[in-house]
């Protein structure tokens, strides 16, 4: 269990990296009106899509075989549980879904239009909501230690 919250922490990092650098690239492209390119923008999308994506599945398991996941939210109950732990038993994992949940429309929206703007757009307003709900449920406490 160890080794898989290791990998989730430092996953975390490269996924905020281009999910950042997505939300980036998808605004430059919006602001330049530039044309939607298979090379890179939808190599930098999908690649995003995919990190996130494992990283979920990563805390998802984790949270049903971590001991501060389903077990402290079974064992305390919501009312038992301080802050911090109901920072990592409910508002991470649920905020975190709503913001992949968020990244994948975006994703699934972009593929419907043709023109790059209405692309770009898509996935500017989708993932940067979910960057921005990432961003709000990360247990700054355990990573600035």
């Amino acid at each position: 269990m160890e080794i898989l919250q290791t990998v989730h922490s430092y996953l975390a990092y490269v996924a905020l990296l281009v999910l950042f650098l997505a939300v980036a690239n998808a605004l430059t492209g919006l602001v330049q009106n530039r044309m939607f390119t298979m090379e890179k923008d939808l190599r930098i999308s999908l690649f995003t899509l995919i990190i996130c994506h494992i990283q979920l599945l990563l805390g998802l398991l984790l949270w049903f075989i971590s001991p501060s996941g389903l077990s402290a939210l079974t064992e305390l109950g919501m009312g038992g549980l301080n802050s911090a732990a109901r920072l990592l038993a409910v508002e991470h994992p649920f905020i975190n879904i709503i913001a992949i949940v968020l990244i994948t429309i975006g994703w699934s929206r972009h593929k419907r239009f043709m023109e790059g703007k209405k692309k770009f757009k898509s996935i500017a307003i989708f993932y940067g909501l979910g960057l921005v709900l990432i961003l709000s449920r990360i247990p700054w406490g355990q990573w600035l230690d």
